[in-house]
Parts: structure tokens; C-alpha cells; sequence
């Protein structure tokens, strides 16, 4: 059994024991310290709000109880959004005007993980400074809870149709040409809550969706992630439907990965590639983000626009943080996460595919086509477990200085790109188990695979140096 205590979140296996699982004792404490350090946050607000939602995990409903028990005996008021994806969630903080947002939901972790996501009042999740506050609070506060006149009250509210009318009305969403294009897609929402939420933003935009995995179990069907591994069913259906197009998201909506019509994968890397160059051209440019482990061609297309490119730390608060720095029009992750501030700070499926299919239907293309007018770059995702944990520093300084002479970024592990050359190499210590996460970039398979063994041919000299 695992729980993973993080400054994005408290995620865990449900069962177990207390401590090592995401147990009703956990989920107290955690939920208790969110209430208190939201006070602290937000001093003199009067009574408190906080939105609930959560995917249709099978062990949703349970934590759903847990969470809205706890806030109501911490003296905060609850709207409860009910079964709701992650970017609707999200948004639900912005429209209610809440104080803040607990997201129930282990993203594509399998069935037996859940987790507490955490939202500040706009809707986005905690700085790394209020996370690590956050867990310091659930460790040593001995939490009082509030009698039985001060007790919250909570409300449910489905926000699930505020949100999509949201993305229908945004500008540059032609709801008119996707319409008229009679575009067919094949959905795969891997039986959470995708399924029911997902149709509902095609219907409006006029297109006919194929439903494969819609029903809201919780019982996913296959790998929850969106990776051309578990997706095989998908482009099966898409080829066999005659598909202009799969779409697959995770269990709670907010990476979206796409299967050309020929069934084969478009890239989760060129899902933000291909709604970042239709932002751009709809924008005279501007400025994008992305963060240090995704693909060099949002460099290159945001660069064809006139724009500028910057990278930011893994992790979706530091690609906002970075967002909103620069002003960026488009950002995300390579994972398949489009973040649209014309909209919300968030990474949001919805989103993503109203964006993409504006830009199929301009172009008038087929999806594959679409896809061959990208740069072709290829990552390759390694690991090196490193028996001593305490020897991690000593090899990213090490390697930093072998590649002094190239372009070396080191705000989140150290990254070397090879400019002259358009490829790079990734290496991260992971913050939870004793290994350096290697991610390598070239034009082709291979030459990725040539630059990690690389990287991991260093590394070895130096562990037995």
C-alpha cells in the first residue's frame, strides 16, 4: 500500500493502514489541514467555501464523503459539484467565487489510487511554498473542530454545462466551421467521467461521437493513461467507424490524446503542438510554455509565429507561474495537457479538443496530414536507480559541468540541450523514490535512445568513480 505525501497533493492506495494508504484517517487530517491553512491564506473572509468534485473512481464516492464531513466540521461551507472533471472543478472555484477547491481524483493512476488535489481561489493548485506549509500543518497542528451551531453547510451544484458553454463561447472556437466540416469521432473516457461530460461538448459543436469505454464505472477498461499502448481498442474503432478522429482522455479530463484517422497515434506531444500553432495564427503570435521535459517543436512552431518560448519546472503550477510571467496566449504539458489562460489557468481536455478541431476544420485536412506538418522530434523515457539516494546532487552537478559547453538549465534537475543539433537530454531526481528520471530528444528514435545511453553511460562512470 502507498501514500504519497507531495506538495501537488496527497495521493494513495484505498485500504490499508494509517500512514501507509490513503485511509479515512489520512483523508481527515489532510482535508483539516487544507481548512486551516486556507484560513491562514486568506485571513478575515468571513465564511469560507470550497468546492468538491470528483471523478467516477469506485472509491470516490467514499473519499467524496470523507472530505465534505470534514470541512463541514471545520466550519467551512461546501459546494459540492458532485461527479465533475478535474478542469471542471477547476472552474466551478472561479464561477462560485469560492475560497478554494479539493479535486478527488488519482488523474491516470489504475483504480485502487485516489488523491486530494488542492485549489487556491483561483482556481489552480497550491504553490510549492502552500503545499509544503500545508503538510508541515497536517503533521503538527492537533486540529479543534467546530461545535454543532458552527458547523458548515453544503450545497451541490452541477457545473458541467457552465464549463462547456464556457469553451463554446470563447472566440476562438468555430463552432460554425466544425459544424459544417461533420467531423465523426471515436471517444474513448475509459469508463470515468469523460463519458457522459465529453458528448455533451461534441453534440453542441455538431459532432457525431462513437462512444467506446462512456459508461462511468470507475471499472476502467484498460491503463487509465493515455498512451498509444493502452489505446489499440481506440484506433481499432476509429479505423473500423471511419473516424476522422479518436479522442482519449484520462480519467478526469484533463490530458487529452488523439488517434489519427488511419488509427495511428498523433503524439500526446503534438496535442499542445497543433492547438498552440492554431492559438498563434489567431493571434499574430505571442508567447507559449511548456515544461522542461516536453517536446522541442512547440519551441519551433511558436517560433515560426514570432513568438517566444520558455520552459518552466515540471509540474503544472510552475508552467501557470511561468504562464503568467511572460504572458504566454497557450502553454502546457507534453502529456497531452493544453493550458488556455483565455479560458482558465488549467489543463483542460474540453479545451483542447474545441481548439483542435477549429484548427482541423480551417485547414480541411485530414488528421494525419495535420500531423505531417509538424517537426518530427521523438522522446525517449528512461531511469537509473541510484542505491544511494545521497549521491543524486553529486551526479547532476557532475554531469552539469562534463556539458558546460552546451546549453545547460538547471531550475528543475539539469537539462542539456545541443542546440546546433535540435536535440536534449532531461535528468530529474524523482521525489519519491531513489532514481534519476532520463528523458532525451532527437529527430528520430534512435538518435533519442543514442543520447540516453549516453547520459547513462556518464552516470555509471561517475557511480564508480
Amino acid at each position: 500500500m502507498t501514500l504519497i505525501k507531495s506538495i501537488s497533493g496527497i495521493r494513495g492506495t484505498i485500504g490499508g493502514e494509517r500512514g501507509n494508504a490513503l485511509t479515512p484517517v489520512d483523508i481527515v487530517k489532510f482535508t483539516a489541514a487544507y481548512a486551516a491553512e486556507l484560513r491562514r491564506r486568506l485571513p478575515g473572509r468571513g465564511q469560507y467555501r470550497v468546492v468538491v468534485g470528483r471523478d467516477a473512481r469506485i472509491s470516490g464516492e467514499m473519499v467524496e464523503n470523507i472530505v465534505c464531513g470534514t470541512l463541514l466540521a471545520c466550519g467551512i461551507d461546501v459546494i459540492n459539484a458532485g461527479m465533475a472533471s478535474t478542469p471542471t472543478t477547476e472552474m466551478a472555484v472561479i464561477l462560485s467565487k469560492a475560497e478554494g477547491g479539493i479535486i478527488l481524483t488519482a488523474s491516470h493512476n489504475p483504480k485502487e489510487w485516489n488523491a486530494l488535489k488542492l485549489l487556491n481561489e483561483r482556481g489552480e493548485f497550491l504553490s510549492a511554498e502552500e503545499g509544503e506549509s500545508l503538510l508541515k500543518c497536517a503533521e503538527e497542528e492537533n486540529f479543534t473542530f467546530y461545535g454543532v451551531d458552527k458547523i458548515g453547510k453544503m450545497v451541490h451544484k452541477d457545473f458541467t454545462m457552465e464549463h462547456i458553454n464556457a469553451v463554446l463561447n470563447d472566440k476562438l472556437v468555430d463552432r460554425k466551421a466544425i459544424k459544417e466540416a461533420g467531423f465523426k469521432v471515436v471517444l474513448d473516457a475509459v469508463n470515468s467521467i469523460g463519458g457522459p461530460t465529453m458528448p455533451l461538448l461534441l453534440n453542441e459543436l455538431g459532432v457525431e461521437c462513437v462512444k467506446l469505454n462512456c459508461e462511468a464505472t470507475g471499472d476502467f477498461a484498460h491503463n487509465p493513461e493515455p498512451l498509444p499502448q493502452n489505446l489499440t481498442a481506440l484506433s481499432e474503432t476509429v479505423v473500423k467507424e471511419r473516424a476522422d478522429l479518436g479522442i482519449s482522455v484520462d480519467p478526469d479530463v484533463d490530458r487529452l490524446a488523439l488517434i489519427c484517422e488511419n488509427g495511428e497515434p498523433f503524439g500526446e506531444e503534438y496535442t499542445l503542438v497543433s492547438v498552440a500553432d492554431y492559438v498563434l495564427s489567431n493571434n499574430n503570435g505571442g508567447n507559449t510554455v511548456s515544461n522542461l521535459s516536453s517536446s522541442r517543436a512547440l519551441r519551433d512552431i511558436t517560433e515560426k509565429w514570432g513568438g517566444r518560448y520558455s520552459a518552466a519546472a515540471v509540474g503544472e503550477v510552475n508552467v501557470t507561474t511561468k504562464m503568467r510571467e511572460v504572458s504566454a496566449v497557450i502553454g502546457g504539458e507534453g502529456n497531452g495537457g493544453v493550458i488556455y489562460p483565455g479560458l482558465h489557468y488549467g489543463r483542460d481536455a474540453y479545451m483542447g479538443i474545441a481548439l483542435f478541431l477549429s484548427n482541423l476544420a480551417h485547414k480541411k485536412i485530414k488528421v494525419s496530414q495535420l500531423r505531417r506538418e509538424y517537426p518530427d522530434y521523438f522522446i525517449s523515457k528512461n531511469r537509473i536507480e541510484i542505491s544511494d539516494k545521497a549521491l543524486i546532487d553529486k551526479i547532476l552537478e557532475a554531469v552539469k559541468e562534463k556539458y558546460a559547453n552546451e546549453k545547460v538549465t538547471t531550475i528543475d534537475g539539469v537539462k542539456i540541450d545541443f542546440e546546433a543539433e535540435k536535440k536534449w537530454v532531461h535528468l530529474r531526481k524523482s521525489n519519491t523514490e531513489p532514481i534519476i528520471r532520463i528523458y532525451s530528444e532527437a529527430h528520430t528514435m534512435e538518435e533519442a535512445d543514442a543520447l540516453a545511453e549516453q547520459i547513462k553511460g556518464e552516470v555509471n562512470k561517475i557511480l564508480n568513480a
